[in-house]
């Protein structure tokens, strides 16, 4: 396999996570901060090390092939996780190399679980580089989405393929179809953004919300999250921009050249709307039922906590803990959906659902008239045995995944309700676990390292879907 084109790639890619460490380090000179020594040795590392494999590898003309894909996907998200910790290795040498590259895969696969405490007193470098990560780690999913995962048929992701090729005629071609999602990622950043000045944030943390909102990553700049305003109106904010970046973004491009009909019409985004209303609603009778409670502010942190827990962007503004035994148990399956492919979000994701649920009707009509003919379709289109047995082959190893995860981490010595919300939240990059060490109010710093190491793992695994790594260990991969 020849590795210059795939290391040559990676160099652009280091370059240009370099050229995002001015930021934080801009703010740090700004304010007077030492810290911005560590953004400028970070910086040089990063941006030399990525020079070195441009130069090493220069190509005049990139073709790859389907295995030089997988590893150049692969190889990215690790080498950006890496040179994306130095600044907390060096920022916060107290943290250790294992918090710090814990951090930095959170903020990269915009999980949001936190092992940092004390944001409130935090330099506004860092503050800003962990949001910068989510937002950055954010638009990638968006074009890995589009782009890398139907071509590698990872886990019915080919389905897609439809959605982003000339042959629909979203936009002319695939670099304008690039632009235009860049494009809305930032016009949709700087609504939320100038929405959350409206109601009361300062210009920094508007900002900052805004990129971890819009990328749906949970990153706070204080330790309390959404509880430290006073007024509710971030929190409605938040819940109006979390769901927008649920949406598929090839969409919004449809909606831009005209076709509005497209966002309505989508099966995904219909499923997708339906949940976030009659899912918290659900959870707003619980509270209800087991507070004893009903105002306005109990119907906003419902709707918020279950919405924040469904995109996988795992904001908090109360301890869902204390609203009972049912709560629980539903946040924790909820976390595990997700929102529409395409999209900022984690988990699952609600097309799988649909394929699945398509799946058994069709096998419950064959018992029912054996001699029959059934099509399995989705959004008016008929399914591929093919890609109905990658949505199927994901389920299982979402499931094997967790089981394994799970047992590794009790392993470690986590108890049984900290090791199956751990799995879960790392698998499914959703942030805030359950119980008193990783839940709502507290964060993963207590766990030990062989822990964090397991769960830095699983968030790669879960936000890579799965196949993007495993396929590594197939020894037929490797050979010619």
């Amino acid at each position: 396999m020849d590795l210059r084109p795939v290391l040559y790639i990676v160099g652009i890619f280091l370059c240009m996570l370099a050229c995002g460490m001015v930021v934080p380090m801009s703010l740090d000179l700004m304010d007077n901060h030492e810290d911005w020594k560590a953004f400028a040795v970070s910086l040089s590392l990063c941006g030399f090390s990525g020079v070195l494999l441009m130069l090493a590898n220069k190509q005049t003309q990139i073709d790859m092939s389907g295995k030089q894909a997988f590893l150049l996907t692969a190889l990215t998200w690790i080498f950006l996780c890496f040179f994306s910790s130095l600044p907390f290795v060096f920022g916060v040498p107290t943290l250790g190399f294992t918090n710090a590259v814990f951090e930095s895969v959170s903020g990269l696969t915009t999980t949001g679980s936190t092992i940092m405490t004390g944001l409130d007193d935090m330099p506004r470098g860092l503050l800003i580089w962990r949001s910068l990560l989510q937002w950055l780690g954010g638009v990638g999913i968006i074009v890995m989405a589009i782009s890398v995962l139907p071509m590698l048929k990872v886990g019915g992701m080919q389905l897609f393929r439809l959605e982003s090729s000339e042959k629909e005629k979203a936009v002319p071609r695939a670099t304008q179809l690039a632009a235009y999602i860049v494009y809305i990622y930032l016009g949709l950043t700087a609504l939320c953004a100038l929405a959350y000045s409206q109601v009361g944030m300062n210009p920094f943390d508007a900002i900052a919300h805004a990129m971890t909102t819009i990328a749906t990553g949970g990153f706070a700049t204080s330790d309390s999250s959404f509880s430290n305003f006073d007024s509710l109106g971030p929190e409605l904010v938040a819940i109006v921009f979390m769901i927008l970046g649920c949406l598929p973004f090839v969409l919004y491009i449809k909606c831009l050249t005209g076709n509005w009909k497209s966002l309505i019409q989508d099966q995904q985004v219909k499923v997708f709307l339906l949940m976030v209303i009659f899912l918290p609603l659900l959870m707003m009778l619980n509270v209800n039922a087991n507070l004893n409670e009903f105002s306005f502010s109990m119907v906003v942190e419902s709707f918020f906590t279950t919405i924040s827990l469904l995109t996988g962007t795992g904001y908090t503004d109360a301890d869902y803990m204390l609203w009972g035994g049912f709560a629980v148990g539903f946040l924790l399956f909820v976390s595990c959906i997700g929102g529409c492919a395409g999209s900022t979000t984690c988990g699952i994701k609600i097309f799988r659902f649909q394929i699945l649920y398509a799946v058994t009707k069709n096998q419950i009509h064959q018992l029912i008239h054996p001699n029959g003919v059934f099509t399995i379709e989705y959004n008016n289109h008929p399914l591929s045995v093919q890609i109905a047995g990658s949505v199927m082959a994901y389920f299982f190893i979402f499931v094997t995944s967790f089981v394994i995860v799970s047992t590794l981490l009790l392993a470690c010595g986590l108890d049984i309700l900290t090791s199956l919300s751990g799995a879960i939240t790392s698998l499914a990059n959703v942030g805030p676990g359950l119980g008193d060490i990783i839940g709502p109010t507290g964060t993963f710093e207590p766990l030990p390292d062989n822990a964090k190491w397991v769960l830095i793992a699983s968030m790669m695994l879960g936000r890579l879907e799965f196949f993007t790594l495993l396929v590594f260990f197939a020894p037929r991969f490797w050979k010619n």
